[in-house]
């Protein structure tokens, strides 16, 4: 018993444990702040999860960091030390080559043709795409749309982007759609960014509404320029390890709770993004709507670049779903 306890909270071994109650135990681990409306869903989840299971399943969350960095709680899952993560769809590129056609700017027409393609064949196909890597997706919540902000002036086409230094995620993909539109690219981590616009390391950087108020960068970069030039989802990542050790009965309500949060997720996004703008803009910041064709034109040599690989059949694909 004392063996297993420690089994249980060190979690190195087994991140779903069996205690003299019969509770599966599962670990969750992000790099979120409580506040972000991607947390708030997987609190749903936990929720969910414990009604439908009458209290036999139980998720512990451990959110903003606390077990490591996204590419760490990835690493995590692969050898079943961590049940499940939050990433964004960029760092996984290293893990699931395949996650790389979410970083191709101007992919979906609008947020009806992404939610389409998210919630059919294609979507659900990249979800399992990961298990050869050990990790397997349970759903997509919603990140919106990633747009530049930027101290010193506005982007309002890509000529201004030119000379720039502009922050992206560490993403082979991230960053070859910035160098395309003609900003210099420059991976910094996230948790770095703040001081490194205050510092001058960077010009500007490019994210979501909700992730550029909470971050409070619109405390240093007082213009936000909603090109929207890519969206990139949030995945819900299970360790394949942890995910085979469930009984059928549990998978079933693991993925209905699930199910259920992306829904309250949805809302929780909309909102965040509301009180986004309403906060930057009371704090000064200049909210600009640059006309996308040329930024649209800018990368279509991006495009063409992976013509003969299999993220070039899937751009097809999704620009074929009407």
């Amino acid at each position: 018993m004392r063996k297993l306890l420690f089994l249980c909270l060190t979690g190195l071994f087994l991140t779903s444990c069996q205690t003299s109650s019969r509770v599966t135990v599962l670990k969750l681990a992000h790099a979120l702040d409580i506040s972000h409306p991607v947390h708030k869903g997987m609190i749903v989840m936990a929720e969910k999860l414990v009604e439908k299971s009458d209290g036999r399943m139980r998720i512990d969350i451990y959110p903003s960091g606390q077990l490591g960095n996204e590419r760490e709680l990835i690493e995590m899952l692969q050898i079943g030390s961590l049940s499940m993560t939050k990433v964004s769809t960029a760092p996984l590129e290293s893990f699931v080559p395949e996650m790389k056609i979410f970083g191709v700017p101007y992919l979906f027409r609008d947020d009806a043709h992404r939610w389409k393609v998210l919630e059919g064949e294609i979507g659900k196909q990249l979800l399992l795409a990961g298990q050869d890597y050990l990790v397997r997706g349970l759903c997509y919540y919603d990140a919106g749309n990633r747009s530049f902000y930027t101290k010193d002036r506005p982007i309002e086409s890509p000529k201004d982007l030119e000379g720039l230094k502009i922050r992206v995620m560490k993403s082979i993909t991230s960053m070859s759609m910035v160098k395309s539109l003609g900003g210099s690219a420059t991976p910094i981590p996230w948790g770095e960014l703040y001081t490194a616009l205050q510092q001058g390391v960077v010009d500007g950087a490019e994210n979501n509404p909700p992730s550029f108020h909470l971050s409070r960068h619109y405390e240093v970069c007082k213009y936000y320029s909603l090109d929207e030039h890519t969206s990139v989802p949030d995945i819900l990542l299970m360790s394949t390890v942890v995910w085979n050790r469930l009984s059928r009965q549990e998978q079933t309500w693991l993925q209905e709770a699930v199910d259920e949060s992306v829904i309250a997720q949805r809302q929780f996004w909309k909102e965040a993004v509301d009180e986004a703008f309403r906060v930057v803009q009371e704090a000064g910041v200049q909210i600009l709507y640059p006309d996308k064709a040329p930024f649209r034109e800018k990368v279509k040599a991006m495009h063409e670049s992976y013509k003969g690989t299999s993220i070039y059949n899937l751009i097809q694909k999704i620009e074929a779903i009407e």
